[in-house]
C-alpha cells in the first residue's frame, strides 16, 4: 500500500497512526517534540525527528521534502496546527513529492485565525459568542465598558498561545484578570480576543466531525464532551459518541462558506441560558478523540486516504450507521484532573467511573500497542521527578565544592 507520512505524533498523531496502521497502511512518523509518543507505536515503519515547523520553517520544509527519499512519497498528513499552518503555505512545493492532506493556506487561514472564523459565522447568522478584538491597552479599556464577567481572553492563534503558556485561554472574573491576561499575550507578541463566556457544564460541548467534498458532507459523526481538562474551558478528556442533529446544519454551513474540503472537527457549545448551540471553533485537521469515531465504525483517516490516493468517495449514509454511547478517555488527563478537581466537579464516584465501566476506547493505552502508553508514562514521571533531580544535582555540586575547599 502507498505509505502515509504523519507530521506530529502526540494524541492526534497517534490516533491517525493507529487508524491507518491497523488497516495495513505503512506509516512513517515525523515529529518535532520529544514528548510525542505516537512515533513508538508498532504501526510506525520508520520515524525521524525534524525541526520545529514554525520556529525553523525552512529547515522543516527541507526535511519533509528530503524524507521522500525514505518514504517514496505517499500521503502527507499534518496532525497539529503548527504543522498544518506551515504545510498549507508550502502546499504547492510539497505536492511535487506527496499527496498533501490539507487545503491551501487561503482556506486554512479562515479557521486558524479565529477572527476570520467569527466574521464568517456572523455573516451567515450562525450563533457564536460575542467577540471583541482589542488592538492595544486603550481599546481594551473601551471594550471593558461593554464586557460582562466572567469573560474569556482567547488567542487568535490557539496553537501558538498553548505552546507558550500551556493553556487554551483564560477565564477572567474581572477587569484586572482580563487586563493581566491581555498584557501577558501582548508582551509575547500574540493577539487575543475578548469573548463572551457561554455558561454551561462541560457536557454542553459538542464535536461535529465530518468529511466534506465540493460542499457536500459525505460522512458525519457527532460526539458530546463529558469532562474537560481543565474543567470549564480545557481540552476534552472524556467524550461520548452521540447523534446530535441540532448542530449539523450550522456545521455544514460554516464549512461550505470557508470553501473547505476534507476532514474537519467543528466545535459547538450549548448555551445554558437558552439552549442554543453556539459555534466555538473549526479545526481543519484530525481531532484528539479521533479514535472514538474509528471505534464506532467511521475511520476518517482511511476515508481520507482512500479518497485522496484512490479517488474513492465514501457513501453518504455513514451518519446513521455508527455506534452511540461509546466513550473515549484520555486516561492520563482524566485520572489526574479527576483527582485534582474532584471537589469542584462533584461528579461522584459513579460519575467518574461510568466511562470506564461502559464500552470505551483510550486515547493512548492499547493492549496490542503498549509502547506509546509506556513512553507517556515515563515522560510524565520525568516531569514529576525533574525538580528532585535538579535539587539532587545542586546538592552534589555543593558537596563537591566543599571537598575541593577542604582539600585546599
Amino acid at each position: 500500500m502507498i505509505p502515509a507520512v504523519v507530521l506530529a505524533c502526540h494524541t492526534i498523531g497517534l490516533s491517525v497512526i493507529r487508524a491507518l496502521g491497523s488497516a495495513g497502511v505503512p506509516v512513517h512518523a515525523l515529529t518535532y517534540d520529544r514528548m510525542d509518543m505516537g512515533h513508538v507505536s508498532k504501526y510506525v515503519k520508520h520515524k525521524k525527528f525534524i525541526p520545529h515547523p514554525e520556529r525553523f520553517e525552512d529547515a522543516f520544509i527541507d526535511e519533509v521534502l528530503d524524507y521522500r527519499k525514505i518514504s517514496g512519497g505517499g500521503i502527507l498528513i499534518p496532525s497539529d496546527d503548527a504543522t498544518l499552518s506551515v504545510v498549507s503555505r508550502y502546499k504547492s512545493a510539497l505536492c511535487g513529492s506527496y499527496v498533501v492532506a490539507c487545503p491551501e493556506w487561503k482556506i486554512v487561514e479562515r479557521y486558524i485565525d479565529k477572527r476570520i472564523t467569527y466574521e464568517l459565522a456572523d455573516k451567515l447568522g450562525i450563533p457564536a459568542p460575542k467577540t471583541l478584538v482589542p488592538r492595544n491597552l486603550e481599546s481594551l479599556k473601551e471594550f471593558a465598558r461593554t464586557v460582562d464577567y466572567p469573560c474569556i481572553v482567547k488567542p487568535v492563534l490557539s496553537h501558538r498561545y498553548f505552546e507558550l503558556f500551556r493553556k487554551k485561554l483564560v477565564i477572567a472574573e474581572n477587569f484586572d484578570e482580563m487586563n493581566a491576561a491581555f498584557l501577558e499575550a501582548f508582551d509575547a507578541g500574540l493577539d487575543v480576543m475578548i469573548q463572551e463566556y457561554i455558561p454551561g457544564d462541560d457536557c454542553n460541548g459538542v464535536n461535529y466531525n465530518s468529511y466534506t467534498w465540493d460542499g457536500q458532507p459525505l460522512v458525519e459523526f457527532t460526539a458530546e464532551k463529558v469532562r474537560l481538562s481543565p474543567p470549564r474551558y480545557g481540552v476534552p478528556r472524556v467524550v461520548v459518541s452521540k447523534k446530535i442533529d441540532t448542530v449539523l446544519e450550522n456545521g455544514r454551513r460554516i464549512l461550505a462558506e470557508m470553501g473547505y474540503n476534507g476532514f474537519a472537527c467543528t466545535e459547538f457549545k450549548k448555551d445554558a441560558r437558552n439552549g442554543v448551540y453556539k459555534l466555538m471553533e473549526v479545526n481543519g485537521r484530525h481531532n484528539r478523540s479521533g479514535l472514538l469515531a474509528v471505534y464506532c465504525g467511521i475511520n476518517f483517516p482511511m476515508i481520507e486516504y482512500n479518497h485522496l490516493l484512490k479517488g474513492e468517495l465514501p457513501g453518504t449514509d455513514h451518519y446513521r450507521r455508527y455506534k452511540e454511547g461509546i466513550f473515549w478517555i484520555d486516561e492520563y488527563r482524566d485520572i489526574g484532573h479527576s483527582i485534582m478537581y474532584c471537589r469542584k466537579e462533584r461528579y461522584g464516584l459513579r460519575g467518574y467511573l461510568r466511562p470506564y465501566l461502559a464500552e470505551h476506547v483510550y486515547a493512548v493505552f492499547e493492549w496490542g500497542d503498549p509502547m506509546p502508553f509506556l513512553k507517556r508514562f515515563g515522560d510524565l514521571l520525568g516531569k514529576v521527578f525533574s525538580p528532585f533531580k535538579k535539587l539532587w544535582s545542586l546538592l552534589l555540586d555543593s558537596r563537591q565544592k566543599e571537598r575541593v575547599t577542604h582539600a585546599k
